[in-house]
């Protein structure tokens, strides 16, 4: 990196900081520091949801999924127009009808105070670890790539997202993401047309997209039921709709940005603007990373992304037979870059030299052969290093490929989201805290300024908390898959002692209680033995919770409809 990108990275940073916490430091009751005083117009709120959302993870780890896999985990978003219609019809006239601060609140009026204080519960365990992880996921790549040093690269995420999330809560958190969406737009967009320009001059986007789906990179719809295969069709309309039902309609990280909202309509407006920007929004960004596997069939590419992986396997006794790999890789490159160039040349709209094709992707199949081969090398030398690289792919191209300044352009994208996943998160475990648990079960009155205070000091508190498991947290598989799995294992639950709230009027507190402990237990059983893929968990855990209220309540009716016949002898 120059002084060009440091500047451009660091001033960016302070911008978002310094900003958020002017624009949003006076904070006179709870209203305005939870809720933002409820001024947000609906292109805040859709910006802010997208956002929340939106977090390094995605920046970093989808462009790798493209690379390695294609443009298929865009399935993973089919069901979230879905379950936003759901939301602005059902779920948003209650709670604002209802004028509640958190989604839990109403689970007490609808239940009892456990319920709510579990279901907040469940919130605060999975969405604190998810915080610890946006924090974690940009900081370990950067260490990885750049050499900084991972444990203060966390402590400094955590402590700028820290100071203007406890100064202005919920009003900082809406004011800086929009800064910080605009600066991922321009990012994204900006290295779009760089690795286009990148391209040889006779290679079209047309001829580009047919050098990808010669190698199986645009297969967007796979519409076969096997659990095989993680992305499909049906697990994304089907799982993908429950996870998102779930996570926007229950998840106090999302239900605070849209409740922030000037009017019932603002809000409903702001997801509507999500639920229509988001999955382009998820197809560019594979795109982004497909477009990158096509620079790199023209250009050279290392044969594991992790700098820290190669770096560990030369200093280790398997470092001439990595280097065998390495030259036998480079010698493949040799005939890709030839053979791509002769099927750009004769492609067109109406011809695909089949010939041609077929080599091209054989080419690309011995390639990821000795990927494989060198993963394994890797692992031998040091089980703790993180072999698999989608995670490394975007990060490595912008690094080594994109002009001065651009690199620093692109690294505050990265932790533009970083800070805005965070800060909503921050913002929503406070606020869950401060309302489900602390204020719902203090005695005697005390004041507003109090409860402010309190959600300040709570802030902190996650935020202190997240930076430490950051900082003790351990990589694995892909990152963005992560979040997902973690929110798979508890949103279906939660999500389904919703809908119980909202539709099955006769089960009661009792049952719905046990109902969500035994779900809770058997849904985290079901993923540690992989009885299926992780998106189902949420069609099985919301399925799950409703199925056992309802047996549980029908034979709590039927003992108590007995005892009383007993008594009535």
């Amino acid at each position: 990196m120059e002084t060009i990108d440091f500047i451009i990275l660091f001033a960016t940073l302070a911008f978002i900081v310094i900003y958020g916490t002017l624009k949003s430091r006076k904070n006179a009751n709870v209203n305005d520091y939870i809720k933002g005083g409820n001024q947000s117009r609906w292109w805040t709120v859709g910006l802010s949801v997208m956002a929340t959302q939106a977090s390094a993870i995605t920046f970093l780890s989808t462009p790798g999924q493209a690379f390695h896999d294609g443009m298929g985990f865009v399935q993973f978003y089919f069901g979230l127009p879905i379950a936003i219609i759901i939301i602005c019809l059902v779920f948003l006239p209650i709670y604002h009808r209802l004028k509640v601060y958190t989604a839990y609140e109403y689970l007490e009026s609808r239940f009892d105070l456990k319920t709510r204080s579990l279901t907040a519960g469940l919130f605060l365990i999975q969405r604190s670890l998810a915080a610890g992880i946006t924090i974690y996921a940009p900081s370990i790549i950067l260490s990885a790539v750049l050499g900084w040093n991972l444990f203060y690269l966390n402590i400094l995420i955590g402590i700028l997202v820290i100071i203007y999330t406890v100064t202005g809560g919920t009003k900082a958190v809406n004011v800086t993401q929009k800064q910080q969406m605009a600066v991922i737009f321009l990012g994204l967009i900006t290295t779009f047309v760089l690795i286009f320009s990148f391209l040889p001059d006779d290679i079209t986007f047309n001829k580009a997209m047919k050098i990808a789906g010669a190698n199986d990179k645009l297969n967007v719809l796979d519409f076969s039921f096997s659990f095989d295969n993680r992305y499909t069709f049906w697990s994304g309309i089907i799982g993908g709709s429950f996870l998102a039902l779930s996570y926007f309609g229950t998840d106090q990280s999302q239900v605070q940005r849209y409740l922030s909202g000037k009017s019932l309509k603002e809000s409903q407006m702001g997801l509507i603007f999500n639920a229509i920007l988001k999955v382009p929004l998820q197809f560019f960004i594979l795109l982004i990373g497909v477009m990158v596997f096509v620079f790199y069939q023209f250009n050279y590419s290392p044969i594991n992304f992790n700098p820290a992986a190669k770096e560990a396997v030369l200093e280790s006794p398997y470092s001439s037979e990595f280097k065998v790999l390495e030259d036998r890789l480079k010698t493949i490159q040799d005939k890709k870059q030839v053979l791509a160039n002769q099927f750009a040349e004769e492609v067109s709209d109406s011809n695909e030299p089949e010939v041609l094709k077929q080599k091209l992707a054989q080419l690309n199949s011995t390639e990821f052969e000795l990927r494989e081969e060198a993963k394994g090398i890797i692992a031998m030398v040091d089980e703790k290093i993180e072999t698999n690289d989608k995670d490394y792919v975007f990060i490595h191209f912008i690094l080594n490929n994109l002009p001065k300044g651009l690199v620093g352009l692109l690294l505050a994208v990265i932790l533009s989201a970083a800070m805005s996943s965070t800060a909503s998160e921050l913002n929503a475990l406070a606020s869950t805290t401060t309302i489900d648990l602390y204020k719902r079960n203090k005695k005697g009155s005390v004041s507003e300024k109090h409860y402010v205070n309190s959600t300040k000091l709570f802030t902190l508190g996650w935020g202190i908390f997240a930076i430490i498991f950051a900082c003790t947290a351990n990589l694995f598989d892909n990152l963005i898959q992560l979040v997902n799995i973690i929110g798979s294992i508890f949103y279906g639950n939660v999500l389904g002692i919703f809908l119980l709230a909202f539709f099955i009027t006769f089960v009661k507190s009792r049952a719905v209680f046990i109902a969500a402990i035994l779900t809770q237990i058997i849904v985290i059983i079901g993923y540690s033995e992989d009885w299926m893929p992780y998106l189902w968990l949420n069609l099985f855990g919301c399925a799950l919770v409703i199925g056992i209220a309802i047996l549980i309540q029908f034979f709590t009716k039927k003992t108590d409809s007995a005892e009383g016949a007993g008594l009535e002898k």
